[in-house]
C-alpha cells in the first residue's frame, strides 16, 4: 500500500501562543512493500510525521494519499476507522500498552474491537503468536509473568492481529539489549517478506537503517533533508557529522581508513560489507591468501 505525502504542513495549537509548525512542505513517496526508514533528531518532526500515517492528526494543508484515500484538513473522522485498520503502529515500548489478564485475550483484543467474534480474534491471535514466535505454552499466561523480550512480542502480535497492509514502527528495539535488538529487527524484516506489509521504521540505530531499509529519510527541523537508498545517505559521512547525525560503524571506520589513503569503491554499509572490501583488497595485493 503506497504512501504519498503531497506538500504537507502541519501546525500545533494553531492561533494560540504556543502556536508551533513541526513539518514545512513534506512531499515524499514510501512505495508499497517497502521498507523505509525516518531519521533525525529529536523534534525534526519523525514523530509528527508518523502520525499522519493513519491520520491520528490530518496535516494543517496538503494531502496525505494512502492507498487510495486521500487526507486533507477537511477529512471526517468518520471515514477513517478502515484506514486506521490498515496501518498498523508498535510504539516505543509497546510492551507498556498491555493489558489484559491473559496472553492471547491481550492479542485478541484489537480484533474484537473491530468486529470480529470471540472465536474469531482467539483463532487469529492464536496465528499471530505463532508468527512472532510465542509458544503456545504462553498463551494462557498473564503477559506481565513474560520476560521483556517476550512481552513486547505479545504487544507486536496484538498489532498484526488488526491485519494491517502498513507496520509503523517507532522505535521498536529500545531498551534491548544487542541480541534482542538482532531478533525484534530480523522478525520485522521476516515479517515484511512474509507478509508483503509495507514497514516504515524510526530509529537511532544507523546499523538497523544500513541493515535493513531500502529508503531512508532524513529529517530536520521539520523538513526533509535527504532521502534514497541508505547507501546513498550515508555516501554523505561528512554531510551527516555536519548534521551531527551517526553513520553505520563500518561506514565510519571505512571512512577513517580513507583518511588515512585506503580507497573504497563505494563505502561499506555492513560489518559484512566492510569484510569482504578489505579481503578484495589484500587479495589485489597479494597480502591474502585465496
Amino acid at each position: 500500500m503506497p504512501i504519498t505525502f503531497k506538500s504537507v504542513n502541519y501546525t500545533y495549537q494553531p492561533g494560540t501562543p504556543f502556536e508551533y509548525q513541526a513539518l514545512h512542505e513534506i512531499s515524499t513517496r514510501i512505495e508499497d512493500g517497502s521498507f523505509t526508514a525516518l531519521i533525525g533528531h529529536t523534534g525534526s518532526g519523525k514523530s509528527t510525521f508518523l502520525q499522519h500515517l493513519n491520520a491520528l492528526i490530518k496535516p494543517t494543508s496538503g494531502t496525505v494519499v494512502i492507498d487510495e484515500t486521500q487526507i486533507t484538513s477537511e477529512t471526517s473522522n468518520k471515514n477513517l476507522r478502515p484506514l486506521r485498520k490498515k496501518v498498523g503502529i508498535v510504539f516505543q515500548f509497546p510492551e507498556k500498552q498491555l493489558f489484559a489478564d491473559t496472553v492471547v485475550k491481550d492479542i485478541a483484543f484489537g480484533p474484537e474491537n473491530f468486529g470480529a467474534t470471540p472465536d474469531q480474534a482467539t483463532k487469529l491471535a492464536q496465528q499471530m503468536a505463532d508468527l512472532v514466535g510465542l509458544p503456545k505454552t504462553l498463551l494462557n499466561r498473564s503477559p506481565f509473568e513474560l520476560s521483556g523480550g517476550q512481552m513486547r512480542r505479545v504487544a507486536i502480535a496484538g498489532v498484526l492481529a488488526m491485519q494491517p497492509q502498513v507496520l509503523v514502527l517507532d522505535e521498536p528495539t529500545a531498551g534491548l539489549d544487542p541480541q534482542g535488538r538482532r531478533e525484534i529487527m530480523q522478525l520485522f524484516l521476516q515479517l515484511q517478506k512474509s507478509q508483503h506489509f509495507t514497514v516504515v521504521l524510526v530509529t537511532h540505530q544507523m546499523e538497523d537503517v544500513a541493515n535493513y531499509a531500502d529508503h531512508a529519510i532524513v529529517m530536520e527541523h521539520g523538513r526533509i533533508v535527504k532521502e534514497g537508498h541508505p547507501r546513498e545517505v550515508f555516501a554523505d559521512v561528512a554531510w551527516l557529522h555536519a548534521k551531527q547525525l551517526d553513520v553505520p560503524a563500518s561506514t565510519e571506520f571505512a571512512f577513517e581508513m580513507e583518511k588515512q589513503g585506503f580507497h573504497f569503491d563505494q563505502l561499506p554499509l555492513t560489518e559484512d560489507e566492510l569484510a569482504d572490501a578489505l579481503a578484495t583488497s589484500y587479495r589485489a595485493e597479494g597480502q591474502l591468501d585465496e
